[in-house]
Order: structure tokens, then C-alpha cells, then sequence
């Protein structure tokens, strides 16, 4: 197998409604670097990106099974309040950390009841069309040791 890249780029991440949800091109942001192959970014974009070069630009839209996948209603449960104890205040939008079987999961908090929370472990991208503008900034052989590792040094 040929030894993977190390691909930075310039994005900016938009909805279906057009809407900025993210972007390095603003000041004081620096370009994205990732490492072809270890899952750094989404696999729809990583995939679109395959043997670009510096200076390629390109547009391209990702469906939500390449993204942040579909939306799992599983994933949207009602937990009682008393599992929040300690925290003063707890209103839709907020997010935090739960030690799941799986290890720590960010989780959002959908709505509050007089008893439960109800909070939403899905990636809050979950069924959502992105919509990517990117140019190659560089793109050069990872070192061994970054293939080693799986990530950009």
C-alpha cells in the first residue's frame, strides 16, 4: 500500500440553507491538516479529496451516510434530572460529557422537564447535507511515524 499523504486545506462548511456552520478562512484560523486514511475528517470529504493537489479547489456536498450519519431517534432519550445534580441551570442547547459502556460521548440537551432531561447523543451535523468549498493548501508523503500513529506530527 502506497504511504498515506498529509492533506491541509482551506474549507467552508455551509447547510442546505446556505447557512456558514464553519470555516478556516477566517482571521486567525489556520488551515485544516489531516492524514489520508486514519478517519481524521469525514469520509465523504476525504474521499473527494483523493489525489488533489495544492491548489485544487472544489465544491462538493456530502450526504449524511458519508458525514455524521443519519439521525438515530435511539440516541434521543429522556434521563432523569437528578442525573444533572450539582448543576445550577440546564436549558436546551447546553451540551456535556457521559461516561457511556463506549467510553465519554458529548451528548445535547434537547428539552427540559419538571423530572427528565431529554438529551440527544447524535452528532449535532446527524442528517445533515454538508456542503464543503475547499482548496489544497499542500499535500505531502506522512512521515512513518505519522502513519505509525495515525495522525499528523
Amino acid at each position: 500500500m502506497a504511504q498515506p499523504r498529509v492533506v491541509t486545506i482551506h474549507y467552508t462548511l455551509t447547510n442546505d440553507q446556505g447557512e456558514q456552520l464553519d470555516t478556516s478562512r477566517e482571521e486567525g484560523r489556520e488551515p485544516l491538516t489531516y492524514l489520508e486514511g486514519a478517519q481524521n475528517i469525514i469520509g465523504g470529504l476525504e474521499n473527494a479529496l483523493v489525489e488533489k493537489g495544492p491548489g485544487d479547489e472544489l465544491k462538493v456536498s456530502i450526504e449524511p451516510a458519508e458525514g455524521y450519519g443519519e439521525v438515530n431517534e435511539e440516541l434521543v432519550q429522556p434521563v432523569p434530572l437528578t442525573a444533572f445534580e450539582g448543576v445550577e441551570t440546564i436549558e436546551p442547547g447546553m451540551q456535556f460529557q457521559a461516561q457511556t459502556p463506549g467510553g465519554p460521548q458529548v451528548v445535547r440537551v434537547v428539552e427540559v422537564g419538571d423530572e427528565t432531561v431529554t438529551i440527544d447523543a447524535n452528532h449535532p451535523l446527524a442528517g445533515e447535507t454538508l456542503h464543503f468549498d475547499v482548496e489544497v493548501v499542500d499535500a505531502r508523503e506522512a512521515t512513518e511515524e505519522e502513519a505509525e500513529h495515525g495522525h499528523v506530527h
